[in-house]
């Protein structure tokens, strides 16, 4: 009996994918993949990544401005947003891909902090959770995700920070995204992270076609490999595989209200 995934955040509306949709979903439908979150990064793409999700019944849509492109967002993208939103998109489950990044040269992190409060209150108008990118920033957004204080919440994707950030979050209300990270084994720190937190905080991710697995170094990541980062963690921690999958499924299906 095949398990059944959803990834929840895969950059779908990028190559690899582009122009093999359908063949890229049915791989991944093998693996037992059933449902795959698309976050726009930027105002541009919100059109593309809403079709993609209207064209195909495995994908849904979330749309949101990204700070590692924070430099393309002005009032006119936020307006867009909005004027999305309104529209009440009948696949759209949340917004994303936002948050905080202080990774980059130049980070512009006054202007990042200003888009991100924006998208906060429209996910809190709208009543929609919200997907977070956080690098070297973990503290700073848990500060700014308690002031908006979120009815619907959302995930923290990608998180390779400490236990004690995960848990701030967690405390918050927000789910920690698990991905391709934890199958390196020098990821000992994120490793051992996720075997610490409560199941019941947990999602899985890809973020393909970015972070690839260990042993696909150099390729395109793959929402099929969603099984994998199953397969470690289920290495990791000592609930039965039944128990995780059934939990993973059951967190996802409780924040974005297919």
């Amino acid at each position: 009996m095949t398990t059944t995934f959803y990834d929840t955040h895969c950059h779908f509306d990028f190559p690899p994918f582009t122009g093999s949709e359908a063949a890229s979903i049915e791989l991944a439908n093998q693996a037992g993949v059933e449902k795959i979150i698309v976050p726009a990064i930027e105002a541009e793409r919100f059109a593309t990544v809403l079709a993609l999700a209207t064209q195909h019944s495995a994908l849904y849509a979330a749309i949101g401005l990204h700070p590692i492109v924070i430099h393309k967002h002005n009032d006119a993208s936020l307006a867009l947003l909005e004027h999305h939103l309104q529209q009440q998109p009948e696949k759209l489950v949340a917004i994303g891909e936002i948050g905080l990044d202080l990774y980059m040269d130049d980070p512009l992190f006054d202007r990042q902090e200003t888009i991100l409060d924006a998208q906060l209150k429209l996910a809190k108008h709208y009543d929609l959770p919200v997907i977070l990118h956080s690098r070297r920033t973990h503290d700073k957004l848990a500060m700014h995700l308690k002031r908006h204080a979120l009815p619907r919440t959302g995930v923290v994707h990608g998180f390779a920070g400490s236990l004690q950030q995960a848990e701030r979050f967690i405390d918050l209300g927000y789910y920690i995204g698990v991905g391709g990270t934890i199958t390196y084994p020098r990821a000992g720190k994120t490793r051992d992270v996720m075997t610490r937190l409560p199941l019941s905080s947990l999602l899985l991710e890809t973020d393909a076609p970015d972070m690839p697995l260990n042993g696909f170094q150099g390729q395109p990541n793959r929402p099929e490999r969603v099984a994998d980062v199953f397969k470690t963690l289920c290495e990791l921690r000592a609930e039965p595989p039944s128990e995780i999958a059934n939990a993973l499924i059951y967190n996802a299906d409780k924040l974005f209200c297919w």
